[in-house]
């Protein structure tokens, strides 16, 4: 009989929750579309993945291709972004580029979202000995800057685009542990889990079904830095040569390739840099729109820049 009630309030609970979510994600859209500068930024993400996905099949120039007869050749119609030391087409490497870093920090968010969020659920969930012994151990990894980290296990498995995919995984993998368990903390002592557990249900269930759907704006918002921050960190690494290597074309390549002639073709290394500033830029103020967006502190504002 007990838990028959229990499991009545449970449903009900359930079904409360539910009703909610839509008027809920109904004003996170309001406040996104008020927001100029997470709209500014969702532009830009949109425009980001289009290029990556689409625009290798419609690059002008194949990257690769070397032309001694128009080295370092300023902006044309031809070449709307110049060519570099050896005559390749920038625009064409700029666009290949936009495709590998997309993989990189794919990959990255991938492991690092997979990994952070389920090792943050059980920690947060069972809290006691398991909630000890994961959180130290990322206390130890926070020791060292994600940089640092990844350049430590860089220096152990060598340099390499995969190497860089895996030792970024490994870096940004603590920060979404933390948040997702920062998150359960709370989401753990909600009515509606402790009378799962009093139900009966399997732990996996309620950590995956019923609490995982309240962390996503959590999850979404790091989510979205962590891929503006691998992509940053890749082009760095590839910068001082311990990611792709020449003539991988990915946007730290084409800026270390053009340093040496900056005074007489600044075009080489000013259109990669620009991809790399404006792409982290639009994921940033997409991230700290979402942010705002799930503040239930944030009112829903016709001008300015939301919550910014």
């Amino acid at each position: 009989m007990t838990a028959s009630i229990v499991g009545f309030i449970q449903n009900r609970m359930r079904s409360g929750l539910n009703l909610r979510e839509g008027s809920q994600w109904t004003l996170i859209l309001k406040k996104m579309r008020h927001n100029k500068l997470a709209m500014i930024g969702l532009f830009i993400t949109v425009f980001y993945f289009l290029i990556a996905i689409v625009g290798p099949y419609f690059a002008p120039h194949d990257p690769a291709m070397m032309q001694a007869a128009n080295r370092l050749a300023p902006p044309t119609l031809e070449h709307p972004f110049g060519t570099d030391r050896y005559g390749r087409d920038i625009l064409s490497r700029v666009i290949i580029g936009a495709a590998i870093s997309l993989k990189v920090a794919t990959a990255v968010l991938a492991f690092s979202g997979i990994v952070g969020v389920t090792v943050g659920l059980i920690a947060g969930y069972f809290r006691g000995w398991a909630d000890e012994a994961i959180m130290r151990l990322v206390d130890v990894l926070f020791a060292f800057p994600s940089i640092l980290l990844g350049l430590i296990v860089i220096a152990i498995l060598g340099p390499g685009l995969n190497r860089t995919i895996l030792a970024l995984a490994i870096a940004y993998t603590p920060v979404m542990i933390r948040v997702t368990r920062g998150s359960a903390l709370s989401v753990r002592m909600e009515e509606y889990v402790l009378a799962a557990i009093t139900y009966g249900e399997s732990s996996w269930n309620i950590m995956f079904r019923d609490m995982l759907p309240n962390l996503i704006s959590a999850v979404m918002v790091q989510a979205t830095i962590t891929f503006a921050f691998a992509i940053l960190s890749e082009s760095a690494l590839s910068f001082i040569g311990l990611s792709a290597q020449p003539p991988t074309p990915t946007w730290g390549v084409m800026i270390t390739t053009g340093k040496d002639v900056i005074l007489i073709a600044p075009w080489a290394i000013i259109f990669p840099g620009l991809a790399i500033m404006v792409t982290v830029l639009g994921l940033t103020f997409l991230g700290v729109g979402l942010r705002d967006a799930f503040d239930p502190k944030t009112s829903v504002q016709s001008e300015g820049f939301g919550g910014i």
